[in-house]
């Protein structure tokens, strides 16, 4: 029997863009974009990467459709996905410190 939460199954949603920013109503497109995808429930990672936290494969098709609907019609956007223990094993630095990763969300289940 496979573990109800296994960190192969548990999935990373990786956003990356860059769009153009240089007229009024691009800012107006990049901004929405940004703001949808935090009403989703993605949080910044970097300037322009933002990562969602899924409990499986088939939760993380479903928010990839809905930023696959949002996708601005100029600029680059990039979606990755990766299971919870390749996320694990990032490394993060600041500068050339080494830092430890914070606490990867709590999942809860209801009955």
């Amino acid at each position: 029997m496979i573990e109800r939460f296994s960190e192969y199954q548990i999935m990373w949603i990786f956003v990356f863009f860059d769009l153009p920013t240089e007229t009024k109503n691009e800012r107006k497109k990049y901004a929405e974009f940004r703001k949808k995808l935090l009403r989703d429930g993605f949080t910044m990672f970097q300037f322009s990467i933002y990562l969602r936290h899924c409990p499986s494969r088939e939760n993380a098709n479903v928010h990839i459709k809905r930023v696959k609907k949002w996708l601005p019609s100029d600029g680059n956007v990039g979606i990755l996905t990766i299971t919870d223990k390749q996320f694990g094993q990032m490394e993060l630095f600041r500068g050339c410190q080494h830092v430890e990763k914070e606490l990867e969300p709590q999942q809860l289940e209801l009955f």
